[in-house]
């Protein structure tokens, strides 16, 4: 079913996603009519049905709340999220070395529901770029993509992507191209894409303007309301017909408790909120929460039936304290002119994040490996104190500190 409401523009989604006037004012008459007695005329509230939208120029109509797999080890989480409604599952080859794909493709294949779902993986990371060889790029894609097929237990994945762009360039490299429009008609990728952590805007404008790319998975959450050129390229983007999925949507944080934010933001409403504010964006098709557990899978899933703000949620997108508290680093890379040793902070920063906050030491280790030489952890080694500093509301120095504590 097509979500119902207005169109959304970029000045009416930020301010919409931070104010909450609309949310406030729905809430207030609402209280209203209850003072009246009023309420008690309205008939029986009808059972809501999720929310689809469709996938760009791809035919795909999927649910706007999906499931990132990355952090999931529990094949029966994925079962209940499929019995559930969940629709899309999001992968990638190196997710727990590969083993995350064989967890998807054993569940799916079990289930016997292939047709049915969306599945969606990556492939040719920073580290796979930039150990190959610009004549071996038509070889080793391929191969790769055989590869994740081989895992999954599958002909063909619905959504083949390039891993984690960090260079404007990448998605018009014409090797990279070649060789994922070969997939596609070859029958193994039905649609192609990219992935963005980094300059998510530079990327996604890049992407679009190379005119292949289908889909496009991208950062995007309520700490990023005052980076307004994001969501202008998402918009150019949806005007191209390409699908827009959205990914840290709660901030790349696990779940808070009552101690991180007090009674008013405890678990589910920073993660329900968090994926609110995201959807009400209708240029995002969906989410892929990375959830892990089957209390979670149900939080984040109830927000497909609707994106009104319960008033828990309201106060907690007004709250300036708890955007800067929830320390999200945008990977704008503003930071490395402030490092002496031009360290990657960014990356730096998203290891910290699977390390500290999803606890996915495999992914830290993965994207820790992915760094040059030189412009890592082992740089940091040299400085007793952290000079580097963050435009926004990351403390460095501390997450900096305590990756040292883990890997040093």
């Amino acid at each position: 079913m097509r979500e119902k409401g207005r169109e959304w523009t970029r000045r009416g989604f930020l301010a919409t996603a931070f104010s909450g006037l609309v949310s406030a004012g729905f809430l207030g008459v609402a209280r209203g009519k209850a003072i009246r007695g009023e309420e008690k005329k309205q008939p029986q509230e009808q059972p809501k049905e999720i929310i689809y939208r469709k996938l760009g120029k791809t035919g795909i109509k999927i649910p706007i709340v999906s499931m990132g797999v990355m952090n999931a080890d529990n094949p029966e989480v994925v079962k209940a999220s499929y019995e559930l409604g969940v629709r899309h599952f999001d992968t990638a080859a190196y997710y727990q070395g590969g083993k995350n794909e064989e967890m998807v493709g054993k569940v799916i294949g079990k289930m016997g529901v292939r047709d049915k779902v969306v599945i969606g993986t990556k492939i040719f990371h920073p580290g796979q770029r930039k150990d190959t060889k610009p004549s071996d790029i038509k070889k080793r894609i391929p191969k790769l993509c055989d590869i994740s097929l081989k895992r999954l237990n599958m002909d063909y994945v619905d959504i083949l992507y390039i891993h984690n762009l960090m260079e404007v360039g990448t998605a018009s490299n014409d090797d990279i191209i070649e060789a994922m429009l070969k997939l596609k008609e070859q029958g193994k990728a039905r649609h192609i894409g990219v992935t963005t952590h980094t300059i998510m805007d530079q990327i996604i404008n890049d992407a679009v303007k190379a005119g292949v790319w289908e889909v496009i998975l991208t950062v995007i959450n309520f700490t990023l309301g005052d980076y307004p050129e994001l969501v202008e390229s998402i918009d150019n983007a949806a005007a191209k017909g390409v699908g827009i999925i959205a990914m840290k949507t709660q901030a790349g944080s696990n779940r808070r408790s009552k101690d991180d934010f007090g009674d008013d933001y405890a678990t589910p409403t920073v993660a329900t909120a968090a994926l609110k504010w995201v959807l009400k964006y209708e240029n995002i098709t969906t989410a892929v929460p990375g959830y892990t557990t089957f209390e979670h899978m149900k939080q984040d899933f109830s927000v497909a039936y609707g994106l009104d703000y319960t008033p828990e949620e309201l106060k907690l997108m007004e709250s300036h304290e708890i955007k800067v508290g929830m320390g999200f680093c945008r990977q704008c890379d503003v930071c490395r002119s402030s490092c002496p040793h031009g360290v990657d902070i960014a990356s730096l920063m998203r290891t910290h994040m699977y390390a500290a906050n999803y606890s996915n030491f495999y992914q830290a280790r993965a994207t820790l490996d992915d760094i040059p030489g030189g412009m890592g952890l082992d740089a940091c080694s040299a400085c007793s104190v952290c000079s580097a500093r963050c435009a926004h509301f990351v403390d460095i120095a501390r997450n900096i500190d305590e990756l040292k504590q883990i890997y040093a």
